[in-house]
């Protein structure tokens, strides 16, 4: 009787100390722990909620290859980077890209969009494309040191080849002025 106990416990032990597969849960949306992005494996350095004014927009997750609690170390980061934004209700394009272009205006300098021009506009015809994105979709934006690479649900939409466009656009959720200070914070690990 006691071997059968001890057995159990065991089982029970060795299940709970095996790496799960989510690392955490936000506003009901599981979070995956490591994710595979090309040839590297990327681990979660924070996710948290983007809310406007009392409505939840989406879950934004930041993956790295090395965790980081700072901006600048994440935004200079050499290696690549994935900002996943799971839908939490159905937005048309403009909206989308309307967000993210503010959140642009909002973290760089006039010099430094007139001199992102083209790599913006290429990025916003990508946005354009996708369309009406549907509550429970996942925008994915991949920085790797030659540009950004957008995707919907895991298929590939285009892709913008500047690297310090990737950097611009990751001060939309990690500069001075974020689209949501509690999300920046989160990101962060915070």
């Amino acid at each position: 009787m006691i071997s059968h106990s001890v057995r159990v416990a065991a089982l029970v032990a060795a299940l709970l100390a095996v790496p799960g597969l989510h690392a955490a849960e936000v506003a009901g949306v599981k979070i995956d722990e490591r994710i595979k992005v090309g040839n590297s494996e990327l681990v979660l350095n924070g996710a948290g909620l983007r809310s406007k004014v009392f409505i939840k927009v989406y879950v934004g997750a930041l993956y790295v290859s090395q965790k980081a609690s700072t901006p600048a170390a994440l935004l200079d980061a050499g290696s690549p980077r994935r900002m996943s934004l799971r839908l939490l209700r159905d937005l048309d394009s403009d909206t989308l890209y309307g967000a993210l272009r503010d959140g642009l205006k909002d973290n760089n300098t006039e010099a430094e969009l007139t001199a992102l021009k083209a790599p913006t506009e290429q990025f916003a015809d990508i946005m354009k494309k996708i369309g009406n994105a549907k509550t429970g979709d996942t925008v994915a934006i991949d920085f790797t040191p030659d540009g950004v690479g957008v995707s919907l649900n895991g298929e590939s939409r285009g892709k913008v080849a500047s690297a310090s466009f990737g950097r611009a656009l990751l001060k939309v959720w990690l500069g001075e002025n974020p689209v949501d200070a509690s999300l920046k914070k989160a990101l962060l690990g915070s």
